[in-house]
């Protein structure tokens, strides 16, 4: 009798220790899910001009709650939403009050549908347009976590509370580095409310999108959304070289650096023989810079002899400023020991700034770097630099000589002609 009383409890005992074994691992990575969770914190206006009816013969409040309850119901499992409001709540005219009208109607986390969408219906258009203190709460909302992050801004109108400027607001919010993307959308947009909007967006590497129609608003919101769930590459921290020599060596992937006005800043790719190097350089001005600005991304030889290079420049109507370049090294003729060649980019920038403006931390650079086979083909390969456009190039030299030929023969006809009569 005793001795199956033991036996008993120390079955009981193993099974309490299985079960035990099996909820830490369960539970850790349950934990570790949620911490990679994207998350998007919706913040929709609902000052007194969204009471306007000039959205599909509704009001612009209808519209977004009718937009909303339609995003929620496509909401992918895996996103923690959350739902933000500016001018909810305050219907006075003291300016320091309504400033201040920001409240997080649902809080960021697993979405509960039909508590959200309850939410949603209590909604009446009310106060001020308090944006840039609000993006501030609705960055510290999706505070926590590796995934990533996204605010979708639903507004109809600017900011009512300068001079805390919004635009400034996002600049300070992308400087931070938590990899934090703003997107905008302009409901019925003006002029002044369309430049504040993209400036917002493009201050994070965000869009800006118009909106007049109510299902333009729920597509775009659900894409975004949705967009918040798709896989991302988290970008290396490198930091560049003032020279060919003393830069760090880098492979295909994604790269992130700093760099100061008119710096120049240097990485070293190896590349085989029937590869091709493609690269690519955005640098975002994160603060006020003057107009017209360029960025430079070259690819050099340890000798310093040029191969290829790519440009481009901007009027200050952007942020961000993009180029790239492509480099396919030959076959080698020794295809037992095929050396690689060490291939230098040289990333230059022209942005500049008034007397007063930070130089220090550099612009955001992000390098992407992706050495591949090389193309199979030669008509793939670039020819006189034109790559496939020889083809049009010797297309249109043909139709021309042609043309020239007829066109002389037919001359010489007529003269021969006239002569004749």
């Amino acid at each position: 009798m005793i001795t199956r009383q033991r036996l008993a409890a120390g079955a009981c005992a193993l099974l309490a220790a299985l079960a035990a074994a099996i909820a830490v691992p369960a539970e850790a990575v349950a934990d570790e899910t949620t911490a990679l969770a994207p998350k998007v914190n919706l913040l929709l206006d609902v000052s007194g001009s969204m009471r306007a009816r000039d959205i599909d013969g509704q009001s612009r409040m209808a519209a977004a709650k009718q937009a909303f309850n339609e995003v929620l119901d496509a909401t992918p499992e895996e996103v923690q939403l959350g739902i933000r409001t500016l001018g909810a709540n305050y219907p006075g005219d003291d300016r320091k009050q309504g400033c201040k009208d920001t409240a997080q109607l649902y809080p960021v986390g697993p979405l509960d549908r039909t508590e959200a969408k309850a939410a949603v219906a209590t909604l009446t258009p009310t106060g001020w347009t308090p944006i840039g203190p609000s993006l501030l709460k609705a960055a510290d909302d999706l505070n926590g976590g590796e995934g990533t992050k996204r605010i979708v801004l639903i507004s109809d109108g600017e900011d009512t509370c300068a001079p805390l400027d919004p635009c400034e607001v996002a600049r300070e919010i992308a400087a931070k580095g938590i990899g934090l993307t703003i997107d905008t959308l302009g409901l019925v947009p003006n002029t002044k409310m369309r430049q504040q909007l993209s400036c917002i967006a493009e201050a994070t590497g965000g869009t800006y999108t118009s909106v007049e129609h109510t299902d333009e608003l729920t597509d775009k919101v659900n894409q975004l959304v949705v967009r918040a769930a798709d896989p991302v590459v988290t970008p290396v921290a490198v930091e560049g070289a003032a020279g060919c020599t003393s830069a760090p060596a880098v492979k295909s992937g994604l790269y992130t650096d700093r760099e100061e006005f008119g710096q120049q800043r240097w990485y070293r790719v190896d590349v085989l023989p029937g590869q091709e190097l493609r690269a690519s350089v955005s640098v975002s001005a994160d603060r006020a810079v003057n107009p017209d600005y360029g960025v430079l991304l070259r690819a050099v030889t340890t000798h310093g002899r040029e191969i290829v290079r790519g440009e481009g420049n901007g009027t200050g109507r952007t942020d961000v400023i993009s180029t790239g370049l492509r480099y396919p090294k030959a076959e080698a003729d020794d295809e037992d020991k095929p050396a690689a060649e060490t291939v230098c980019l040289q990333v230059t920038n022209s942005f500049s700034a008034a007397s007063g403006v930070r130089s220090t931390p550099g612009l955001p650079l992000e390098l992407t770097v992706d050495v591949v086979d090389g193309p199979s083909q030669a008509s793939d390969v670039a020819s006189f630099g034109l790559g496939r456009g020889w083809w049009l190039l010797g297309a249109l030299v043909l139709f021309g000589f042609l043309t020239g030929v007829l066109w002389g023969w037919i001359s010489r006809l007529r003269v021969s002609v006239g002569r004749t009569n």
